[in-house]
């Protein structure tokens, strides 16, 4: 009985040792945006914030709309449609909401071929002495473009965006002009960029022009995987990431986008929600709290989906009968046209919306395939919505005689 004692003794005094000589395991490292002015702990609370509470009664005109900050804009995320706007062009610098632009640029190059998710990248010198916002990467420390995206969409790293465009475009120069380049091709009149992660405030943009960006990168389903993330980690967990953007906990459905705050820009939003079938780009710019700028894309959002619904236009097979054609190998070719486009209406004007289809009487041939043959006009009290074009489905030759001699002895032979 003794011996079995001190061999009791004996194993617990072992297994007393070993953890005793095991280091302790430390708590990840939680990481947040360090530019939101919102700490770690008000992020991570359970509380439901002011402006997420039940809502005031949505207005029906967009003129009742009381947004706050310098400047905003609503827009249909499908049409580009604008659907509230306050000094939309004025420029002004967007601090983070730069990477919207960064996120795109990337965005492109997944879809080129010349980057993967899984591709691995190695911490420059530069890309770790970015400062502000940050994952403190270290020189030499390797991360996936998968992990760096998340860094960049979550906790706006600026290291993990300095990374990337270095990548994609050699160096952050370059990468800088292509960001220029991208934003003339998308119509941005009201901006010029001078980082990859909005650092600088004497780059500048407007709330025009943050949502052209904006519906540009939502276009890539791919994002949505990014910024719609609340939490998440990083280093195998030994980093912990909670998302700066509020209104992905706190707005039924919310996709993203983006935060930015500067001492220069004050605070500012884009926010991007879909329900129904519809998507929507809030963006407020230059508000004096966070709480305004969460409350100001909330009033945008729920104005549009109180107010607006997206209606797929419906074409009648039964109005794309075969059209005659005029000397030609065939007598007639075989009208089709697109799928119509979805358009942003006001709710309720569904039941005013009127189809006319519009065919050729005949064609000459020949007719090359997809020539345009017809249209279908989409009105709404008289106003044209929208115009689909009616094209040939197949070429039509011209008769030949040969072509002729053939008809005419299949008939006689026949």
């Amino acid at each position: 009985m003794m011996k079995i004692y001190g061999k009791f003794l004996a194993a617990l005094l072992a297994a007393v040792l070993c953890l005793w000589c095991v280091p302790a395991v430390s708590a990840a490292q939680v990481i947040i945006d360090t530019e939101s002015g919102e700490t770690a702990e008000q992020l991570m609370s359970d509380a439901v914030p002011a402006w997420a509470s039940e809502p005031d009664v949505v207005p029906t005109d967009a003129s009742a709309l009381e947004i706050g900050g310098k400047s905003a804009l609503l827009m249909d995320a499908g049409t580009g449609q604008v659907l509230y706007e306050k000094n939309s062009h004025e420029k002004l610098p967007i601090a983070s909401v730069t990477k919207i632009m960064t996120l795109l640029l990337v965005m492109e190059a997944i879809d080129d071929g010349t980057v993967t998710l899984d591709d691995k990248l190695t911490c420059s010198p530069e890309a770790a002495g970015m400062g502000g916002s940050q994952i403190w990467l270290e020189v030499g420390e390797v991360m996936t473009v998968n992990d760096l995206l998340k860094a960049a969409a979550v906790v706006s790293a600026n290291d993990a965006c300095a990374m990337l465009a270095e990548y994609v475009s050699g160096s952050i120069e370059t990468f800088v002009a292509r960001m220029n380049q991208r934003a003339a091709e998308l119509g941005m009149n009201d901006t010029k960029f001078l980082d990859c992660s909005g650092l600088n405030d004497s780059a500048y943009s407007s709330a025009y022009d943050v949502a052209l960006m904006s519906r540009e990168l939502m276009k890539h389903d791919l994002i949505k995987n990014y910024t719609t993330i609340w939490m998440d980690t990083l280093r195998g967990g030994a980093s912990q990431l909670v998302n700066t953007n509020r209104m992905i906990r706190n707005y039924p459905g919310a996709t993203g986008l983006k935060t930015g705050t500067t001492g220069a820009a004050g605070n500012c939003l884009s926010a991007t929600a879909e329900r129904d079938g519809m998507g929507l780009i809030a963006v407020i710019l230059g508000c004096s709290t966070t709480n305004e700028r969460f409350g100001g894309a909330r009033k945008m959002l729920d104005f549009g989906f109180a107010n607006y619904s997206v209606y797929t236009p419906k074409i009648d097979p039964a109005a794309l009968t075969p059209v005659k054609v005029l000397h030609g190998a065939e007598s007639q070719v075989a009208p089709y046209t697109d799928d119509p486009a979805p358009l942003l209406l006001r709710k309720g004007q569904e039941s005013q919306i009127k189809t006319e289809t519009q065919l050729a009487a005949d064609l000459e041939a020949p007719v090359v395939e997809d020539q345009i043959i017809g249209s279908v006009k989409i009105t709404l009290s008289g106003a044209e919505l929208a115009n689909y074009p009616i094209k040939a489905a197949t070429a039509v030759g011209r008769m030949t005689f040969g072509i002729g001699f053939g008809r005419i002895w299949k008939m006689l032979t026949g």
